[in-house]
């Protein structure tokens, strides 16, 4: 039986088993955050190879014709339809994925293989939202479609034994029989194999005077700034009766939110820190006495999507491996009306520090206190959003947070 040539067969195999691999990676990558940056870049990279070995086959098609279909009927138009869908979907998938990048409110830059840039398709952002669908949904007609063709493939071998399958071996051996399609396979397990172990749950301190708290409720923007805007943690106020004495001290509970967000185009990103630790000491009768330092792990903050969190510890945003915290200090507030404060303060980010303004508010009594506030933090005084990809983003970001505090 006529067999493909030697380079439409190396092609059909390295296809198939980088289409596996991107199945297997591409239905883990939404569940990864922060954690898949470095996977959707690499999905990306495969993605973008697969088009270009997909245009090397369909041109070695017809540099080479394949041999004649050795079944008609609807058995064979069948195969047919199978053969075509797969070549637009090996076109599709790739050209919808990169359309989806280009389209992106955030731009972010592509380096296939971490070597060479990937320029973006000039499309615009109401582009966006129909390429990530046409991704989504190529994504399912290419796994029933490589399906078909597997079970057309098994058919042919086990039931018809017409030796259809020699056609897409090198040499006819046995030995090959099986290595070759266990490509697909091993391209499924590779992909599973190599995506992150799923993040460790985070333990509550059980320190009374700061948490690590959660980002509860919805995240709040991405960024931070300099200007009049409010850091973290703030004072969780205490209810003390002491008109005289020190300042009750408070430990923030379980459950706080500290959120951002920031104007991107006409649009909002939000995001919010998943660490952050909080030393509070303030009589809410006597807000001059606060005394209250805030610290954020930078590395904690997320906006929900893994392109852009594998982008914010970077240079050009926090620059947490130089700078893995940010600090907001306060001694003394002042009351702005019923259960309402303002705290002037600083803020260390980035290596530099500015005057920071705040303002909050309490509610409850007694030894148990909800805070809640916001701040206008001016990013560029920190170098936070100093690059191409942040051109559309607003100057100034929305900082809020919310958590209860008890008194010690």
């Amino acid at each position: 039986m006529p067999r493909y040539s030697q380079i439409a067969i190396a092609l059909h195999w390295a296809i198939a088993a980088l289409i596996a691999f991107q199945i297997s990676v591409g239905w883990a990558l939404e569940d990864l955050g922060a954690r898949g940056f470095a996977l959707y870049q690499l999905h990306k990279s495969i993605g973008i190879t697969v088009l270009a070995l997909t245009l090397i086959r369909v041109a070695v098609r017809y540099w080479k014709p394949r041999p004649a279909p050795v079944e008609g009927g609807w058995q064979g138009a069948l195969a047919k339809g199978v053969h075509v869908g797969l070549y637009l979907f090996m076109l599709g998938a790739p050209l919808t994925g990169w359309a989806l990048v280009s389209s992106a409110k955030v731009k972010v830059p592509t380096l296939l293989f971490g070597v060479l840039p990937l320029p973006h398709l000039p499309l615009g952002a109401n582009a966006h939202e129909a390429a990530e669908a046409a991704h989504g949904l190529l994504g399912w007609i290419g796994v029933a479609l490589v399906m078909l063709h597997v079970a057309g493939a098994l058919r042919h071998h086990v039931q018809l034994r017409d030796g259809l399958m020699w056609r897409m071996m090198p040499v006819r051996s046995t030995a090959l029989l099986f290595p070759l399609p266990a490509l697909v396979p091993l391209g499924l397990v590779v992909g599973k194999a190599i995506l992150p172990a799923p993040a460790a749950p985070r333990a509550e301190p059980a320190a009374p005077v700061g948490n690590s708290a959660e980002a509860d409720e919805a995240p709040v923007a991405n960024i931070a700034d300099a200007d009049n805007a409010a850091p973290p943690v703030e004072n969780a106020v205490a209810a003390v009766e002491e008109p005289i004495g020190p300042p009750p001290t408070w430990a923030v509970q379980p459950g706080g939110s500290i959120g951002f967000a920031v104007g991107n185009d006409g649009e909002t990103i939000k995001g919010s820190f998943g660490k952050w630790t909080a030393a509070i000491a303030m009589d809410p009768d006597h807000p001059e006495s606060a005394d209250i330092r805030v610290t954020i792990d930078m590395a904690s903050a997320s906006v929900g999507d893994a392109y852009k969190d594998g982008m914010l510890p970077g240079e050009e945003f926090f620059a947490t491996a130089a700078h893995p915290t940010a600090t907001f200090t306060v001694k003394g507030a002042e009351r702005t009306g019923p259960n309402a404060y303002r705290a002037a303060g600083t803020l260390t980010m980035k290596g530099v520090t500015k005057p920071q303004t705040i303002r909050f508010t309490l509610s409850g009594s007694g030894k148990i206190r909800k805070v809640s506030g916001s701040a206008s933090i001016a990013r560029l005084p920190f170098g936070v959003g100093n690059g191409d990809s942040s051109t559309g983003l607003d100057p100034k970001v929305a900082v809020t947070f919310a958590f209860s505090a008890t008194a010690e």
